[in-house]
């Protein structure tokens, strides 16, 4: 019974032991100030050093120690001593001193933990002592300390579960914690009452003088000291260099330079905002050069510092939106410049892919960049930085080429170092070494927009009418995923601009995306994953544990998926398609097919998440639990089923026709009763899956039910006997494993939401016919260059002006289409928001040239390339023929199967092409850049589906 007391008391009294403001009523007797209004608004040991001075700090120390000793007593009145109720505590006293006495409570619990153990707490203070001492970094301190807590009772009390637990969750609520309010100890520690300054400093953890050689923080000293300070520890040359934080008085640092006419220096601004991906800050700050003398650096760094508040600085950061903070200063080492000047990673201008653009002359490069003198230009095209491998360099000068082109590496690598974000840097070469002196986002160039998985989810060129429905379909649902996973860090992210056209292509948002898996703690090589392919390594422990709330909820959401979706399919998607079925849109009006559309669109949103969630989930399981593709079964996708039945009515209808015309089989076997009954089996298959099509995302593409052509042809070969090997059937019972379970329901989700978009296709060519007749519109396929607020205007009677421009606008949409169709290739990416008006160069490759891509079916064989860029027309196909396809979508297969081997632009692993090539044990190789460009019909190639590589020789030329 008394220990039920103590787990009340402890339970109540504790928080409200923690949440009484004794810091507040200390420092406001005292002083005068309220620790709420002031500062960070904290109430803690820090904010009464820093606004009320050292007694009062004392004091504060003092009244939170005995507030931690006693909610550690308290519990020893009812619980042995050093029982886990102690930590119950003092988690409890933590709790009221955050939610409402506005503090952390370290101290509460520095003092709390050493009256309950005074051993453990020994061995703590000790390592985290060295450590601050050695490193001088305050938040490692903070860290280790929560880290050693766990680690050393678990060592001093292996038997006490319950013990080990209590100081795991205490250290994880004041981690917790820590990241929720600000710092104090990040106030200018000069604004501070001057009696704990000294201490506030020690506190601080700042060194001296900083250094380029120390890690520096954007955030603190501006993102060009600290991005000098990176590239120097990653080993490129940068000049020796000094930082002067904001607030921090310059007079150490000038007794410590011994500026020379022998050893020159240059002060240059660091602004907190500058150099970054929202405002590159270009000249709205002085630079002082040939700084020879310690009175000219104090006034060189007094020139700088003031700068900031020159009124076109503010201005500049006003249109910007850069928030007003502060200015750090660096002082560097000034290069004795033979050449200098600034290198764009990719050419602001024209955009194109491969280009570096380089501005140059003899001399310092700041009569470059301050654009009184005409630099000369070169421009550079680099296909690869690892080889460096330099195809061509325009612009001839006063600079040579070899430098040049060792500017234009430089260039790109920092590029790949930034993780594919477009680098503007300012370098200098003084006869000997290349140095960089500054390295900055080139602004203009983002966001940038990719195709890689783009390619794959929606290929193709794409009809206005597709883009309206299918963008908000996908932007909303995954900006539900994000948020879901995201909570609170979703705040400020627009969703909408998850993807847009270029080209009309579709493209995703790598730079959004980027910082969307930043804030979920993925690893910052994200951007390169979704531009170039990359693999991520293993995110960081720490910013897994910032996200594990969200990653937890979306972890639920897997697991249950299979059950939802089993749920939304009786509730929502199975009586749906069976009421779509039952009607006849050729029959309805259109006011009852918008009706019937946006019911269409309403099961959409729904099924939408399971299409991109299914998916995701499947490829996850499969890399955690290492399952090949070969011990998956895909017998539940679509167009593998489909073409399973195709080849079970080919067998039957050989059997009833062993010898026929391959031209008139169609004929023959109308004149036959047994033959009919063939026809109407394949009329049924039709049926069942005449829902897909060449792009299953596409509304605009028709389906087989409309043009079973291919379906017919490959029904054909089969009856011929050139059937390609089926793979061998599993024995026993299928594999219903963990993994296994989710590539059935990918399959179950794609047949769903392909018969929701096929329906919704069906619907729009019934509205567009009954608009032919009224001559409405004037050619088949015009409604498909509308948008769907422009029909809803039409059907709803709301904009008659639309109905007078439609002409003019669907002809003029129809030609933009046939331009963008002439580009070939699309790039893969497009920097900023304005795509180049014209195609890009692309560097061709030479014919013995290797090309790359993902391995997605085994095997090696020799054929003849055949580059297919739509279903517009069916070729012959046979073994001997390399399939080389922009993307495969389900509508493929009829043709894919008949190929000796594949190769994609787009797609991976667990896409349509991939998962039919190794049904039927045909080579594939998928993701393979500009394949329908370089690759020539009638080419010999050599394809090895294992290694993902496609070799063409000199001596296997187009024939």
């Amino acid at each position: 019974m008394l220990e039920l007391w103590g787990v009340l008391v402890i339970v109540i009294f504790c928080p409200l032991l923690g949440a009484l403001p004794l810091i507040a009523w200390i420092t406001q007797t005292l002083t005068g100030r309220q620790l709420a209004e002031v500062g960070t608004g904290n109430i803690g040991v820090s904010a009464a050093f820093y606004h009320g001075g050292t007694f009062v700090g004392i004091l504060a120390v003092l009244s939170e120690a005995a507030k931690g000793i006693a909610a550690v007593l308290i519990a020893r009145a009812y619980f042995p001593d050093g029982s886990a109720w102690e930590l119950v505590a003092l988690i409890a006293l933590v709790i009221g001193r955050y939610s409402m006495g506005r503090g952390a409570g370290t101290t509460n619990v520095v003092w709390g933990f050493t009256v309950h153990d005074p051993l453990a707490a020994g061995f703590i203070f000790l390592v985290t002592g060295v450590s601050f001492t050695i490193l001088r970094d305050r938040r490692l301190a903070k860290y280790v300390v929560l880290i050693m807590v766990p680690i050393i009772v678990g060592i001093l009390h292996m038997e006490d579960q319950f013990l080990i637990l209590a100081a795991a969750g205490l250290a994880a609520l004041l981690a917790w914690i820590y990241k929720q309010i600000p710092d104090d100890l990040n106030l200018p520690p000069q604004d501070a009452k001057p009696d704990s300054q000294a201490v506030l400093q020690f506190l601080r953890g700042d060194q001296s003088i900083l250094s380029l050689d120390d890690e520096l923080d954007a955030a603190v000293v501006g993102n060009k000291a600290a991005k000098l300070s990176q590239i120097k520890r990653w080993g490129y040359p940068v000049p020796k260099g000094w930082v002067l934080m904001p607030y921090e008085d310059p007079q150490q640092l000038i007794n410590f330079l011994q500026p020379s006419e022998l050893c020159p220096l240059v002060v240059r601004s660091s602004a907190i905002g500058e150099d970054s991906e929202q405002a590159s800050g270009a000249g709205q700050y002085e630079t002082v050069l040939n700084v020879t003398t310690k009175e000219g650096l104090e006034n060189a760094i007094a020139k700088v510092q003031a700068s900031y508040n020159e009124p076109l600085a503010v201005q500049y950061r006003r249109d910007r939106n850069v928030t007003d903070t502060a200015i750090a200063v660096l002082v560097q080492q000034q290069v004795q410049s033979v050449y200098s000047g600034v290198a764009f990673s990719r050419d602001p201008m024209t955009q194109e892919q491969d280009a570096v653009v380089i501005e140059a002359l003899p001399g310092s490069a700041v009569q470059v960049v301050s654009g009184r003198v005409t630099p000369e230009q070169y421009r550079a095209f680099v296909v690869d930085t690892e080889n460096l491998a330099l195809i061509q360099l325009e612009g001839q000068g006063r600079v040579p080429a070899a430098l040049i082109k060792q500017v234009a590496y430089l260039a790109r690598r920092l590029e790949d170092r930034y993780h594919g974000v477009p680098q503007d840097i300012e370098w200098s070469y003084d006869g000997q070494t290349l140095w960089v002196l500054q390295t900055r986002p080139i602004s203009t160039l983002l966001p940038i927009w990719t195709r890689k998985i783009a390619a794959e989810v929606i290929p193709g060129l794409i009809r206005p009418l597709t883009w309206s429905i299918n963008r908000p379909l996908t932007c909303g649902v995954w900006g539900a995923i994000f948020a879901l996973v995201l909570g609170e860090k979703a705040v400020g992210l627009n969703f909408n601009e998850t993807a847009t056209l270029h080209y009309s292509h579709a493209y995703f948002n790598a730079t959004l995306l980027g910082q969307i898996f930043r804030r979920m703690g993925l690893p910052p090589e994200s951007l390169e994953f979704l531009t170039r392919g990359e693999k991520l390594s293993k995110p960081p422990l720490n910013s897994t544990l910032e996200n594990l709330p969200g990653l937890l909820r979306l972890l639920m959401r897997e697991l249950w998926l299979e059950r939802e979706f089993k749920r939304d399919y009786r509730k929502h998607f199975s009586p749906g398609l069976s009421r779509l079925s039952s009607e006849s849109p050729e029959e309805l009006d259109p006011p009852q097919l918008l009706a019937r559309i946006d019911y269409i669109l309403d099961l959409l949103h729904h099924a939408t998440f399971y299409s991109i969630m299914a998916p995701l989930s499947a490829a996850m399981r499969q890399a955690i639990f290492k399952v090949k593709d070969s011990k998956l079964d895909n017998s539940l996708t679509p167009e593998v089923a489909a073409l399973r039945s195709l080849q079970e009515l080919a067998a039957k209808a050989k059997q009833q026709f062993p010898r026929f015309k391959p031209n008139t089989v169609f004929e023959e076997m109308s004149q036959s009763d047994s033959g009919q009954a063939i026809l109407a089996e394949f009329e049924q298959l039709l049926q069942r899956y005449g829902y897909l099509s060449e792009v299953g995302t596409d509304i605009a593409v028709p389906t087989w039910k409309e043009e079973p052509q291919a379906v017919k042809q490959l029904l054909v070969q089969f009856m011929q006997g050139d059937e390609p090997p089926r793979r061998q059937e599993r024995q026993g019972k299928r594999n219903k494993g963990f993994v296994q379970r989710r590539v059935d329901l990918k399959g179950r989700v794609t047949e769903v939401y392909s018969q929701l978009l096929a329906h919704l296709r069906w619907s729009f060519v019934a509205l567009e016919q009954i608009w032919l007749n009224s001559s409405l519109l004037s050619e088949t396929g015009d409604i498909f260059f509308l948008e769907f607020a422009e029909i809803r205007r039409m059907i709803e009677g709301i904009d008659t002006d639309l109905v007078e421009q439609l002409p003019e606008i669907i002809k003029l949409r129809r030609s933009q289409l046939a331009e963008h169709a002439q580009i070939n290739p699309v790039p893969l990416l497009v920097y900023g928001n304005t795509a180049p008006a014209l195609p890009l160069r692309i560097a061709p490759l030479s014919p013995d040239h290797t090309l790359q891509g993902i391995p997605a079916s085994p095997g090696q064989v020799v054929g003849r390339v055949k580059v297919l860029r739509n279903l517009q027309s069916i070729p012959d196909i046979d073994k001997e023929i390399i399939l080389v396809v922009p993307y495969t979508d389900s509508g493929w297969a009829p043709l894919l199967v008949r190929a000796g081997g594949l190769i994609s632009e787009a797609g991976g692993r667990l896409s349509h092409g991939a998962i039919l090539a190794r049904e039927y044990g045909i080579p594939a190789i998928m993701d393979v850049r500009n394949a329908t460009w370089i690759l020539q019909d009638g080419q010999k190639v050599r394809i090895d589906g294992t290694r993902g590589i496609v070799e063409i020789s000199n001596d296997l030329r187009p024939e």
